[in-house]
């Protein structure tokens, strides 16, 4: 047993994050400001966008999205069911409707053809969600969208830097938003960020993300700046402030080495479970890079004497920490009441959420707690096995 608890995920902060805060702090600008544009700039050349707008969220990055693409009430948006609570919540603010997708069983990544069953004559976007860092198969929702005349807006908030037939994600469709939580690949602590190759919906979302007032009103408070200011929409309180971006502009340097550190312990999980029968690895498709925010094995059920839920209680007692993404949105009692949901009508995310258990994986874990996390694992599926 692991003599200390391992969490199931840990951010990475190093001195020069710490130093950059305090430089930031020092400065007497903490609001949105020139660290904010640095880090949109930073982000953006990274990704090869044209234009990157930061937000305090994925999800006011999502929220700006669909408000920029035309998202109004009455809407239809295809979202996976197989997602988190932002995926679709955004989605209810314009009181439009979310219109649930069942998803592939190997990847758990949105079902195309489930997709394209769902439109009708009221949709307006697409939302994929890039499981666990794994690229939906993006060539094919596109065709789809072009089809049916539909936008876009890719929920990436565990694919960074993930890629997709050798473009990144983040240049691909119409908007593309990722979320820059203490969890995922690189962290502001709280914060996301929205690309787009249109420069219309950028400056849309910008002024937007700050009370629809016109662009750099931050400058009102700096000598190149001017008190007035105009309202152009009833907007909201989106803007990133510049303490998150100074953590960010040292995250994103780092970025490339977070992933490959994410990467090995994939491939350490893979040969350590590959004898396994009873565990499903999480597979990596040849056309995409993975970005391996998640590990995600899948119980078979069938060869244990031992449910998902108490795996998970196992691991536990072996000081392991471990999560399930995700609880599908049709079981909430939300979806389920209001859209009058059954776990049959997404039968593929009903089985897959009774199997599923996410893995820790971040650069901030050493050898030993990997191997530590393959130990519990191997034990308790061995001892459990039929």
């Amino acid at each position: 047993m692991k003599k200390s608890f391992l969490p199931f995920a840990l951010p990475k902060i190093g001195e020069k994050e710490i130093a950059e805060v305090i430089n930031t702090l020092r400065s007497g600008w903490l609001t949105t400001g020139h660290k904010v544009k640095q880090f949109e700039d930073q982000f953006a050349k990274a990704v090869g966008a044209s234009h990157a707008v930061a937000t305090n969220s994925a999800t006011a990055a999502l929220h700006l999205a669909l408000e920029a693409v035309g998202v109004k009430e009455g809407d239809e948006v295809i979202v996976p069911t197989m997602t988190f609570a932002a995926t679709a919540e955004v989605v209810l603010y314009f009181k439009a409707m979310p219109v649930l997708v069942d998803c592939q069983p190997d990847t758990l990544n949105i079902d195309p053809d489930a997709l394209e069953r769902a439109i009708t004559s009221k949709t307006k976007v697409i939302i994929p969600v890039h499981f666990g860092g794994q690229p939906c198969e993006m060539d094919r929702i596109l065709e789809i969208a072009r089809r049916h005349n539909l936008r876009v807006v890719e929920d990436a908030a565990h694919a960074l830097p993930a890629r997709y037939q050798g473009r990144t994600i983040g240049t691909i469709s119409d908007v593309t938003c990722f979320s820059f939580y203490a969890t995922k690949a690189i962290t502001t602590g709280e914060g996301g960020m929205a690309t787009t190759e249109n420069p219309e919906w950028a400056e849309r979302m910008r002024c937007m993300s700050l009370h629809g007032i016109t662009k750099d009103a931050w400058k009102r408070y700096r000598n190149e700046g001017s008190w007035y200011y105009e309202i152009h929409s009833p907007g909201y309180k989106y803007n990133l402030t510049d303490i998150a971006a100074a953590i960010g502009i040292e995250q994103l340097k780092q970025c490339d080495g977070f992933w490959e550190a994410r990467r090995r312990i994939a491939a350490e999980y893979d040969r350590a479970f590959a004898e396994l029968q009873a565990i499903r690895r999480p597979i990596s498709r040849s056309d995409v890079q993975h970005a391996w925010h998640l590990y995600v094995i899948q119980l078979e059920l069938e060869r244990l004497r031992i449910s998902r839920n108490e795996c998970i209680e196992a691991l536990k007692k072996e000081n392991i920490g471990t999560s399930v993404h995700f609880i599908p949105l049709h079981l909430h009692p939300y979806y389920r009441t209001t859209y009058d949901y059954q776990p049959s009508d997404f039968p593929i995310a009903s089985a897959a959420f009774e199997q599923i258990i996410s893995l820790p994986i971040y650069p901030a874990m050493t050898d030993q707690d990997v191997q530590d996390v393959i130990q519990a694992v191997t034990g308790i599926v061995r001892e459990y096995q039929r």
